[in-house]
């Protein structure tokens, strides 16, 4: 299990971290949470949707069909697919909230083994200045970037939950034991979407509402490729096709260029 503490000087001014080389951590997640401003690549690499967390609705990527199982991830913990969602490349580290405040902290993944004692190599978590050395800043940056866009998600979503176009997506599956239903995700209805009247449009458009509608109902054309998935993993993983597997950047500074065209700050 995940244990998520803030990074301070005391805790880890005598750690070091290392940036992960597998997707293994994301093993059980069916669904990431994406931002808006990654939506555009997102929607080309997977199918898209809306979970309701929280009395609230969450754009996601869908990573599976199955509960519990990221189809995306290889036996060898490579990422089979296009686009790797932006929070899971900041691995083990996210922003989380400070109990009690509206400020979020830094926070490391402690079981995630990638923490450890200076003297095994890695990253420095904290300079001789006592600040966060120079490598954990451009991380913090980058969750800052995500957050920002996060919060503007938050209400171009909103602004379609307002519009009545989100509704529940029917997916039937086939199992050994007949077809079943997904449960729990929510697509935009393009019927009602093109029933708007013009002030309701515009107000999609205003809160970039319009453009997260059209990217999720593309996406959803990508719903066949957990199939295509599904059958490269059954070879030994000598076998797979290579062309599937994603490579990681080989450093911060090519992790964040990456993500430089998919964050936006918020309004």
């Amino acid at each position: 299990m995940p244990q998520y503490v803030a990074v301070s000087r005391e805790r880890h001014g005598a750690k070091k971290w290392r940036r992960h080389t597998s997707y293994a951590f994301a093993r059980a997640d069916d669904v990431a949470p994406i931002v808006g401003a990654e939506l555009s690549k997102a929607a080309l690499g997977m199918p898209c949707a809306f979970v309701e967390q929280e009395q609230r609705y969450k754009l996601v990527a869908l990573l599976s069909l199955v509960p519990g199982r990221n189809m995306f991830v290889g036996p060898d913990g490579h990422w089979l697919g296009a686009y790797i969602p932006a929070g899971l490349r900041f691995y083990p580290f996210r922003l989380l909230p400070q109990e009690g405040t509206d400020d979020a902290m830094l926070c490391v993944d402690e079981h995630s083994g990638l923490v450890m004692d200076a003297d095994a190599g890695g990253e420095p978590f904290i300079d001789a200045d006592g600040k966060l050395a120079p490598p954990l800043r451009l991380v913090l940056d980058g969750l800052t970037q995500l957050e920002r866009s996060q919060r503007a998600t938050a209400l171009a979503v909103a602004s379609l939950v307002e519009a009545g176009i989100i509704r529940p997506w029917q997916i039937k599956l086939k199992t050994e034991t007949g077809q079943r239903s997904a449960i729990g995700l929510h697509c935009v209805d393009e019927g009602a979407l093109g029933r708007l009247g013009d002030d309701a449009f515009i107000r999609l458009r205003a809160t970039s509402g319009l453009s997260v509608a059209y990217a999720q109902l593309l996406s959803m054309g990508n719903l066949p490729m957990f199939d295509q998935i599904s059958r490269t993993q059954r070879p030994p993983p000598a076998q797979m096709p290579t062309t599937l597997i994603g490579n990681l950047p080989e450093t911060l500074d090519g992790l964040l260029e990456n993500l430089k065209d998919d964050l936006i700050k918020g309004r």
